[in-house]
Protein backbone atom coordinates (compact mmCIF):
# COMPACT_ATOMS: atom_id res chain seq x y z
CA UNK A 1 0.00 0.00 0.00
CA UNK A 2 1.38 3.49 -0.71
CA UNK A 3 2.64 5.93 1.83
CA UNK A 4 -0.04 7.99 3.07
CA UNK A 5 0.08 11.96 2.21
CA UNK A 6 -1.15 13.04 5.44
CA UNK A 7 -3.56 15.12 3.50
CA UNK A 8 -6.87 13.42 3.16
CA UNK A 9 -8.84 14.20 0.17
CA UNK A 10 -5.03 13.72 -1.57
CA UNK A 11 -4.51 10.71 -0.11
CA UNK A 12 -8.54 9.35 -0.22
CA UNK A 13 -8.17 10.18 -4.20
CA UNK A 14 -5.13 8.29 -4.79
CA UNK A 15 -6.62 5.04 -3.23
CA UNK A 16 -9.69 6.06 -5.53
CA UNK A 17 -7.44 6.00 -8.53
CA UNK A 18 -5.60 2.96 -7.51
CA UNK A 19 -8.49 0.84 -6.95
CA UNK A 20 -10.05 1.42 -10.14
CA UNK A 21 -6.38 0.71 -11.55
CA UNK A 22 -6.47 -2.77 -9.99
CA UNK A 23 -9.89 -3.54 -10.97
CA UNK A 24 -9.04 -3.00 -14.64
CA UNK A 25 -5.71 -4.61 -14.29
CA UNK A 26 -7.48 -7.56 -12.64
CA UNK A 27 -10.10 -7.86 -15.65
CA UNK A 28 -7.21 -7.48 -18.60
CA UNK A 29 -5.06 -10.62 -16.67
CA UNK A 30 -8.40 -12.56 -16.31
CA UNK A 31 -9.22 -12.14 -20.14
CA UNK A 32 -5.33 -12.76 -21.06
CA UNK A 33 -5.72 -16.27 -19.23
CA UNK A 34 -8.68 -16.90 -21.17
CA UNK A 35 -10.83 -16.96 -17.93
CA UNK A 36 -14.75 -16.66 -17.73
CA UNK A 37 -16.01 -13.05 -17.28
CA UNK A 38 -18.03 -13.69 -14.26
CA UNK A 39 -14.56 -14.94 -12.11
CA UNK A 40 -14.23 -11.40 -12.07
CA UNK A 41 -18.07 -10.21 -10.97
CA UNK A 42 -19.51 -9.58 -7.58
CA UNK A 43 -22.04 -12.24 -6.80
CA UNK A 44 -25.51 -10.97 -7.29
CA UNK A 45 -28.05 -12.01 -4.18
CA UNK A 46 -31.18 -12.51 -5.76
CA UNK A 47 -29.69 -15.26 -7.78
CA UNK A 48 -27.99 -16.55 -5.37
CA UNK A 49 -31.00 -17.20 -3.48
CA UNK A 50 -32.65 -17.97 -5.63
CA UNK A 51 -30.56 -20.98 -6.79
CA UNK A 52 -29.90 -22.11 -3.50
CA UNK A 53 -34.28 -21.83 -2.46
CA UNK A 54 -35.30 -19.71 0.16
CA UNK A 55 -36.52 -20.93 3.22
CA UNK A 56 -36.47 -18.59 6.20
CA UNK A 57 -34.42 -15.10 7.45
CA UNK A 58 -33.75 -13.76 10.55
CA UNK A 59 -32.45 -10.48 12.16
CA UNK A 60 -29.38 -11.40 13.65
CA UNK A 61 -28.66 -7.74 14.57
CA UNK A 62 -24.98 -5.77 14.95
CA UNK A 63 -21.82 -7.91 14.60
CA UNK A 64 -18.26 -7.45 13.66
CA UNK A 65 -18.01 -9.40 10.20
CA UNK A 66 -14.98 -10.36 8.23
CA UNK A 67 -14.16 -8.25 5.44
CA UNK A 68 -13.22 -10.93 3.35
CA UNK A 69 -16.08 -12.36 3.92
CA UNK A 70 -18.12 -10.11 1.86
CA UNK A 71 -18.79 -11.44 -1.91
CA UNK A 72 -21.90 -9.67 -2.83
CA UNK A 73 -23.99 -7.07 -3.63
CA UNK A 74 -27.96 -6.89 -3.19
CA UNK A 75 -28.12 -4.51 -6.05
CA UNK A 76 -25.02 -2.88 -7.17
CA UNK A 77 -23.23 -5.44 -9.06
CA UNK A 78 -22.01 -3.25 -11.74
CA UNK A 79 -20.50 -0.85 -9.98
CA UNK A 80 -17.87 -3.17 -8.18
CA UNK A 81 -15.94 -5.98 -9.28
CA UNK A 82 -15.59 -9.32 -6.65
CA UNK A 83 -13.00 -7.27 -4.29
CA UNK A 84 -15.35 -4.47 -4.37
CA UNK A 85 -12.76 -2.34 -6.41
CA UNK A 86 -14.93 0.31 -8.37
CA UNK A 87 -14.98 -0.44 -11.75
CA UNK A 88 -16.71 2.59 -13.22
CA UNK A 89 -15.65 6.79 -12.29
CA UNK A 90 -19.60 7.18 -11.51
CA UNK A 91 -18.85 6.23 -7.85
CA UNK A 92 -15.81 8.75 -7.33
CA UNK A 93 -17.03 11.45 -5.82
CA UNK A 94 -19.38 9.52 -3.55
CA UNK A 95 -16.22 7.55 -2.90
CA UNK A 96 -13.67 9.93 -2.22
CA UNK A 97 -16.14 11.76 0.11
CA UNK A 98 -16.56 9.17 2.31
CA UNK A 99 -12.68 8.44 2.47
CA UNK A 100 -12.04 11.56 3.07
CA UNK A 101 -14.75 11.31 6.37
CA UNK A 102 -13.00 8.27 7.74
CA UNK A 103 -9.24 9.69 7.38
CA UNK A 104 -11.11 12.88 9.29
CA UNK A 105 -11.51 10.06 12.22
CA UNK A 106 -15.35 11.06 11.61
CA UNK A 107 -17.81 8.39 12.57
CA UNK A 108 -19.21 5.84 10.00
CA UNK A 109 -22.56 4.15 10.39
CA UNK A 110 -22.43 0.39 10.60
CA UNK A 111 -23.43 -1.12 6.46
CA UNK A 112 -26.48 -3.28 6.23
CA UNK A 113 -25.69 -7.26 4.76
CA UNK A 114 -27.70 -9.88 4.16
CA UNK A 115 -25.96 -13.51 5.47
CA UNK A 116 -25.78 -16.67 3.46
CA UNK A 117 -23.86 -19.87 4.83
CA UNK A 118 -20.51 -17.99 5.98
CA UNK A 119 -20.55 -15.56 2.45
CA UNK A 120 -22.62 -11.34 3.14
CA UNK A 121 -23.94 -9.39 0.59
CA UNK A 122 -24.15 -6.08 0.67
CA UNK A 123 -27.84 -4.01 1.28
CA UNK A 124 -26.05 -0.51 1.84
CA UNK A 125 -22.68 0.07 2.31
CA UNK A 126 -20.86 -0.69 -0.97
CA UNK A 127 -18.21 2.35 -1.03
CA UNK A 128 -17.80 1.45 2.70
CA UNK A 129 -16.89 -1.97 1.64
CA UNK A 130 -14.66 -1.03 -1.09
CA UNK A 131 -12.76 1.86 1.29
CA UNK A 132 -12.32 -1.17 4.07
CA UNK A 133 -10.56 -3.10 1.40
CA UNK A 134 -8.66 -0.54 -0.15
CA UNK A 135 -7.51 1.37 3.16
CA UNK A 136 -5.92 -2.75 4.59
CA UNK A 137 -9.43 -3.02 7.41
CA UNK A 138 -9.80 -6.67 8.23
CA UNK A 139 -13.82 -6.50 10.05
CA UNK A 140 -16.07 -3.66 9.57
CA UNK A 141 -19.52 -3.84 11.71
CA UNK A 142 -22.87 -4.80 10.16
CA UNK A 143 -26.02 -5.24 10.96
CA UNK A 144 -27.02 -8.61 9.84
CA UNK A 145 -29.87 -10.59 8.51
CA UNK A 146 -29.17 -14.32 8.19
CA UNK A 147 -31.15 -15.92 5.32
CA UNK A 148 -31.60 -19.79 5.29
CA UNK A 149 -31.94 -21.69 2.31
CA UNK A 150 -32.73 -25.14 1.15
CA UNK A 151 -29.42 -26.04 -0.49
CA UNK A 152 -26.05 -25.34 1.12
CA UNK A 153 -24.31 -22.66 -0.72
CA UNK A 154 -21.54 -24.04 -0.20
CA UNK A 155 -19.16 -24.41 -3.57
CA UNK A 156 -20.71 -20.62 -4.82
CA UNK A 157 -17.88 -19.14 -5.58
CA UNK A 158 -18.47 -17.01 -8.53
CA UNK A 159 -21.63 -16.37 -10.74
CA UNK A 160 -21.62 -19.48 -13.00
CA UNK A 161 -21.20 -21.48 -9.85
CA UNK A 162 -25.19 -20.30 -9.33
CA UNK A 163 -26.13 -22.37 -12.24
CA UNK A 164 -24.97 -25.84 -11.10
CA UNK A 165 -27.31 -24.64 -7.84
CA UNK A 166 -30.26 -23.53 -9.27
CA UNK A 167 -30.25 -27.18 -11.55
CA UNK A 168 -29.48 -29.16 -8.24
CA UNK A 169 -32.30 -27.15 -6.27
CA UNK A 170 -34.79 -28.18 -9.20
CA UNK A 171 -33.73 -31.77 -9.12
CA UNK A 172 -34.56 -31.99 -5.20
CA UNK A 173 -37.48 -30.47 -5.73
CA UNK A 174 -38.35 -32.93 -8.35
CA UNK A 175 -37.10 -35.76 -6.32
CA UNK A 176 -37.40 -34.89 -2.25
CA UNK A 177 -35.24 -37.12 -1.25
CA UNK A 178 -34.22 -36.74 2.75
CA UNK A 179 -31.30 -36.59 3.85
CA UNK A 180 -28.54 -38.97 3.93
CA UNK A 181 -30.27 -40.29 0.36
CA UNK A 182 -30.06 -36.68 -1.40
CA UNK A 183 -26.14 -36.43 -0.76
CA UNK A 184 -25.89 -39.74 -2.49
CA UNK A 185 -27.06 -38.55 -6.17
CA UNK A 186 -24.78 -36.17 -7.40
CA UNK A 187 -23.46 -35.57 -11.16
CA UNK A 188 -20.72 -34.07 -11.77
CA UNK A 189 -22.11 -32.12 -14.99
CA UNK A 190 -25.33 -30.01 -13.12
CA UNK A 191 -26.94 -30.28 -16.73
CA UNK A 192 -27.36 -33.94 -15.72
CA UNK A 193 -29.45 -33.06 -12.76
CA UNK A 194 -32.42 -31.89 -15.21
CA UNK A 195 -32.27 -35.21 -17.24
CA UNK A 196 -32.01 -37.63 -14.29
CA UNK A 197 -35.23 -36.08 -12.87
CA UNK A 198 -37.23 -37.03 -15.96
CA UNK A 199 -35.96 -40.45 -15.41
CA UNK A 200 -36.80 -40.76 -11.95
CA UNK A 201 -40.75 -39.28 -12.85
CA UNK A 202 -40.54 -41.41 -15.31
CA UNK A 203 -40.05 -44.44 -13.21
CA UNK A 204 -42.08 -43.18 -10.67
CA UNK A 205 -45.35 -43.18 -12.93
CA UNK A 206 -44.43 -47.18 -14.38
CA UNK A 207 -44.39 -47.69 -10.52
CA UNK A 208 -47.88 -46.62 -9.58
CA UNK A 209 -49.14 -47.95 -13.02
CA UNK A 210 -47.85 -51.03 -11.37
CA UNK A 211 -49.00 -50.44 -7.83
CA UNK A 212 -52.60 -49.30 -9.29
CA UNK A 213 -52.27 -46.26 -6.66
CA UNK A 214 -51.41 -42.82 -6.32
CA UNK A 215 -48.44 -42.01 -4.06
CA UNK A 216 -46.43 -38.17 -3.47
CA UNK A 217 -43.13 -36.66 -5.00
CA UNK A 218 -41.27 -37.97 -1.46
CA UNK A 219 -42.80 -41.73 -1.19
CA UNK A 220 -42.14 -42.16 -4.94
CA UNK A 221 -38.44 -40.66 -4.80
CA UNK A 222 -37.68 -42.56 -1.28
CA UNK A 223 -39.28 -46.11 -3.39
CA UNK A 224 -36.82 -45.19 -6.28
CA UNK A 225 -34.25 -44.69 -4.60
CA UNK A 226 -34.49 -47.80 -2.26
CA UNK A 227 -35.78 -50.42 -4.61
CA UNK A 228 -33.91 -49.01 -8.00
CA UNK A 229 -31.01 -46.78 -7.30
CA UNK A 230 -29.49 -48.40 -4.85
CA UNK A 231 -29.94 -51.75 -6.55
CA UNK A 232 -28.53 -50.76 -9.93
CA UNK A 233 -25.58 -48.90 -8.29
CA UNK A 234 -25.06 -51.92 -6.32
CA UNK A 235 -24.62 -54.47 -9.23
CA UNK A 236 -22.36 -52.33 -11.08
CA UNK A 237 -20.07 -51.21 -8.75
CA UNK A 238 -19.51 -55.07 -7.64
CA UNK A 239 -19.21 -55.37 -11.63
CA UNK A 240 -16.41 -53.01 -11.75
CA UNK A 241 -18.16 -50.67 -14.26
CA UNK A 242 -17.14 -46.80 -14.63
CA UNK A 243 -15.46 -46.66 -11.47
CA UNK A 244 -14.55 -43.04 -12.54
CA UNK A 245 -18.27 -42.32 -12.51
CA UNK A 246 -20.11 -40.80 -9.48
CA UNK A 247 -23.04 -43.25 -8.66
CA UNK A 248 -25.64 -41.46 -10.10
CA UNK A 249 -23.71 -41.02 -13.33
CA UNK A 250 -23.21 -45.07 -13.53
CA UNK A 251 -26.74 -45.25 -12.59
CA UNK A 252 -27.99 -42.95 -15.55
CA UNK A 253 -25.03 -45.00 -17.89
CA UNK A 254 -26.46 -48.31 -16.89
CA UNK A 255 -29.90 -47.52 -17.25
CA UNK A 256 -29.57 -45.53 -20.71
CA UNK A 257 -27.95 -48.86 -21.91
CA UNK A 258 -30.24 -51.17 -20.69
CA UNK A 259 -33.03 -49.82 -22.60
CA UNK A 260 -31.25 -49.45 -25.63
CA UNK A 261 -30.03 -52.89 -25.39
CA UNK A 262 -33.20 -54.48 -25.15
CA UNK A 263 -35.85 -51.76 -24.77
CA UNK A 264 -37.15 -52.84 -21.39
CA UNK A 265 -36.98 -51.82 -18.35
CA UNK A 266 -36.04 -55.61 -16.41
CA UNK A 267 -32.87 -56.90 -15.29
CA UNK A 268 -31.07 -60.47 -15.97
CA UNK A 269 -27.67 -61.93 -15.70
CA UNK A 270 -27.26 -61.78 -20.14
CA UNK A 271 -27.90 -57.59 -19.53
CA UNK A 272 -25.76 -57.02 -16.67
CA UNK A 273 -23.03 -58.81 -18.50
CA UNK A 274 -23.31 -57.25 -21.94
CA UNK A 275 -23.04 -53.67 -19.93
CA UNK A 276 -20.21 -54.67 -18.08
CA UNK A 277 -18.45 -56.03 -21.92
CA UNK A 278 -19.32 -52.77 -23.31
CA UNK A 279 -18.19 -50.58 -20.50
CA UNK A 280 -14.34 -52.67 -20.67
CA UNK A 281 -14.69 -52.11 -24.46
CA UNK A 282 -15.18 -55.92 -25.04
CA UNK A 283 -18.03 -58.00 -27.14
CA UNK A 284 -19.77 -60.80 -26.07
CA UNK A 285 -22.90 -62.61 -27.27
CA UNK A 286 -26.34 -61.38 -26.31
CA UNK A 287 -28.80 -64.32 -25.09
CA UNK A 288 -31.49 -65.25 -27.89
CA UNK A 289 -33.96 -63.85 -25.97
CA UNK A 290 -32.77 -60.46 -25.49
CA UNK A 291 -31.86 -60.35 -29.19
CA UNK A 292 -35.21 -61.13 -30.47
CA UNK A 293 -36.63 -58.05 -27.44
CA UNK A 294 -33.91 -55.78 -29.51
CA UNK A 295 -35.42 -56.66 -32.90
CA UNK A 296 -39.11 -56.31 -31.87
Amino acid sequence: MARDTGFPATDAEFDFARQRRRASLSKLSKWMLGQSADVNSILPFDEVVSALGRREERQVGLRVIDVDDIVGSVDRTRDFDHRFRPTTSRTRERWERLAVAQRRGEAIPPIDVYQVGNMYFVVDGHHRVSIARAVGMKNIEAYVTEIRTKLSPEGVHRRGDIVKKDLRRLFVERVPLAQPDRGKVKVTDPWDYPKLAEAVEAWGFRYMQQQHAFFDRQTIAKRWFDEEYTQIVEMGRDCGVHMDKTDAELYMWLTNERYRMIRSHRWDENVARELVAKSMGRKTKVAPGAQRRRRS
